[in-house]
């Protein structure tokens, strides 16, 4: 008895699709972005006093948000 084989065609192996960015969510961080940095700006204007620790959590969160973007994109390819 012999048995037929089917040879299976060949098919390329499929790259992962990355997932593309939302425009809305996007849009949407923009906008929370520009808020945060208006708020900020007025309280500095406004109480002159908050200038000190308002520069340096900017200075903090800009580090942080800089080593989070690097991570997400090395983790990303």
């Amino acid at each position: 008895m012999s048995t037929a084989t089917d040879p299976q065609p060949q098919t390329p192996p499929q790259q992962p699709q990355q997932p593309a960015t939302d425009p809305l969510l996007t849009l949407c961080l923009v906008i929370v972005g520009a808020l945060v940095l208006a708020t900020a700006g007025y309280m500095c204007v406004a109480h002159p006093s908050l200038t000190g620790p308002i520069a340096t959590v900017a200075t903090v969160a800009g580090a942080l948000a800089t080593v989070v973007g690097v991570a997400v994109v090395v983790r990303r390819r």
